[in-house]
């Protein structure tokens, strides 16, 4: 799976680039580099290199879906979100290509990168190298959602003050279980490490108290 996403981000990375290249010549008075990856212009067809890599991740969604129902299957614990986000994705996909939506190559690319990373780091742990002193899997979760909310932030304003962007039937949709996954991760956050962490600081001040009345009480007898 890490070898999977790390070429599919190196392969749209290289498209982008070339795509970039050969057509800013049309709209390089209207728009930059970062603001095509955002903001598809109307009328943008799904074919082309870069809608390859956008199938060929449409198609690794399934990989994703089938390693979550092994999972399921073979009883382990997994977050809602997790099953969720999964589960939703290859349909998420299939609107992107289905109608050209924007911004769906900054999030292909900020998924693959992320997805290649988490699974690397599970390979590196199971063949027992030193994991991480802090939650990795969890911390990078958090700045894909977080990058995914600021770039739909800016699809929405250069939708509406920069002539119209591609495919905006598909991104409502698409924000909205983006936000909808972004709320079950915040839940899913705060149940397991904020309030973990507070049960835990309760746990060790209890037994601070026992060992302080145990000693008291030795020094009385």
């Amino acid at each position: 799976m890490s070898l999977i996403s790390a070429t599919i981000f190196a392969g749209l990375l290289l498209s982008s680039v070339a795509e970039i290249r050969e057509t800013s010549w049309f709209w390089r008075r209207s728009k930059t580099p970062f603001q095509w990856l955002l903001c598809f212009p109307l009328g943008t067809r799904p074919s082309g290199r870069v809608f390859f890599w956008s199938y060929v991740f449409y198609l690794s969604r399934f990989l994703h879906m089938f390693r979550t129902t092994l999972s399921v299957l073979r009883r382990r614990k997994l977050a809602f979100f997790q099953v969720f986000n999964h589960s939703i994705s290859a349909f998420m996909s299939f609107l992107w290509l289905e109608f050209s939506q924007s911004f769906q190559v900054l999030a292909i690319l900020f998924t693959t990168l992320v997805d290649s990373l988490v699974y690397g780091y599970r390979v590196w742990t199971a063949i027992g190298l030193r994991s991480a002193c802090f939650p990795f899997v969890v911390n990078c979760k958090m700045v894909l959602l977080g990058c995914n909310l600021v770039c739909h932030v800016g699809v929405l304003l250069l939708h509406f003050f920069n002539g119209g962007c591609n495919g905006m039937g598909a991104w409502v949709f698409n924000s909205f279980l983006n936000g909808v996954v972004l709320l079950l991760f915040l839940n899913f956050y705060i149940r397991m490490y904020i309030q973990g962490k507070k049960k835990k600081s309760c746990a060790a001040a209890n037994n601070n108290n026992n060992e302080l009345s145990d000693t008291s009480k030795l020094k009385l007898n």
